[in-house]
């Protein structure tokens, strides 16, 4: 019986030793593969977190710069977090933040160029919008209309597309285009929610331009025929 076993155990490491001589170094480079993929996705989300960390501090140096208002410590510090952490949103956030530091004191040019590095680097499309809408501010004040429009034609998130709206009709108003920026503050009055505080100020635009956008969503609902008046 014992010697039946062994030939048994003996026939079992047979086919063993053959499946393995078949198969065994193509078992052992998927198992590379997959450990190594599995090793390789865990030093990547280390580098992440090590790489956000340090962003974190960077970007409370420019924090730190902007709240002392020492425009070169806060160009100083943009810099190195553009060098080092550039594509991360913490160099974003310091950008935008930098920026406002920028205009508030006057210095338009350093805004812009700020403002600039966040959309083209920015990953995120929210961050890239913001910056472009306050970028149309700062190229209203120098009476670049046609850049701002420019800023203004491209696709937007949805949740930006009214602001974008109202930001466009900001530029036609100052030109004196009267007509386009009503037509633009009624699509901004329309694209925000009636819950969103902003929509008073884009009413006070449009009041100031004599309309009603009240009244004129009424004159629009009674100029289109019903379903019924269709038929």
């Amino acid at each position: 019986m014992a010697k039946h076993l062994d030939l048994e155990e003996q026939e079992q490491l047979d086919e063993l030793k053959h499946f393995w001589k078949s198969y065994g170094n193509l078992i052992t480079w998927v198992l590379i593969a997959v450990l190594g993929g599995f090793a390789a996705w865990n030093g990547y989300q280390y580098w992440q977190r090590s790489q956000a960390a340090q962003a974190s501090v960077m970007y409370d140096e420019v924090e730190r710069a902007v709240q002392s208002g020492d425009a070169a410590k806060i160009e100083r510090s943009l810099a190195d977090m553009k060098e080092r952490f550039g594509s991360t949103l913490y160099a974003q956030q310091a950008g935008l933040i930098a920026a406002k530091a920028y205009y508030d004191k006057g210095n338009l040019d350093a805004a812009r160029a700020a403002l600039i590095g966040v959309i083209d680097k920015a990953p995120d499309p929210g961050y890239q919008a913001i910056a472009r809408l306050r970028l149309v501010a700062v190229l209203l004040q120098t009476k670049a209309y046609d850049e701002a429009l420019k800023q203004l034609s491209g696709v937007f998130p949805k949740e930006f597309v009214a602001l974008a709206d109202d930001r466009r009709g900001d530029v036609f108003a100052v030109q004196g285009k009267k007509d386009e920026a009503k037509a633009d503050y009624l699509k901004a009055w329309k694209g925000l929610g009636d819950r969103v505080e902003y929509r008073r100020l884009v009413e006070v635009k449009l009041n100031a331009l004599g309309v009603d956008p009240g009244e004129a969503g009424r004159k629009v609902a009674s100029a289109t025929p019903d379903a019924g008046e269709n038929k």
